[in-house]
């Protein structure tokens, strides 16, 4: 696994410390034990391939999905590092 940086030289998590090892428990099927390492792996996965499928067949409102769903994983992401430093 890829070291962070950020935790190395400063102390803290950064907001996306977690997203490897939750990646590599959703592969296992530890669903519970990904969600716990990283909540927003989940949405970010969907954004991505609902980009890659927007961007092939051109959806309707894909672009308005695309907001939403970055925005909620921007939130959780965001959310999820307060809790970290407290």
């Amino acid at each position: 696994m890829l070291e962070c940086s950020f935790k190395k030289y400063l102390g803290h998590d950064c907001p996306g410390c977690g997203a490897q090892r939750s990646f590599f428990e959703l592969m296992q099927g530890n669903f519970l034990e990904s969600l716990t390492l990283f909540p927003a792996l989940i949405p970010l996965l969907f954004t991505f391939v609902f980009l890659v499928l927007h961007l092939v067949f051109k959806f309707k409102h894909g672009a308005r999905v695309l907001i939403i769903s970055f925005s909620l994983s921007a939130f959780i992401m965001a959310f999820n590092f307060i809790l970290k430093l407290l």
